[in-house]
C-alpha cells in the first residue's frame, strides 16, 4: 500500500475483492485531493458537480496521481 500525506492528488479505483472502506460507486474514477485520515482510512475532498463532497476511503481503493 502506499502512504499518502495531505494534499496528495489520487483516483478513486474501486477493488471488488475488498468491500471493507469502499466508498459509494458513483465515486468511481474520480480524482480527490486527501485532506486527512480517519483510522486506517482517508479522508478524500471529491468534486461532484457543483458541490464538495467529502469521500472516506481505504488505500487499497486509492491510487496515486504523479
Amino acid at each position: 500500500m502506499h502512504a499518502y500525506e495531505d494534499g496528495d492528488r489520487v483516483a478513486i479505483v474501486l477493488d471488488g475483492a475488498q468491500q471493507k472502506g469502499m466508498p459509494h460507486r458513483r465515486f468511481q474514477g474520480r480524482t480527490g485531493i486527501i485532506t486527512g485520515t480517519q483510522g486506517r482510512a482517508y479522508v478524500v475532498r471529491v468534486s461532484d458537480g457543483n458541490m464538495e463532497k467529502t469521500v472516506i476511503a481505504r488505500p487499497e481503493h486509492l491510487k496515486p496521481i504523479e
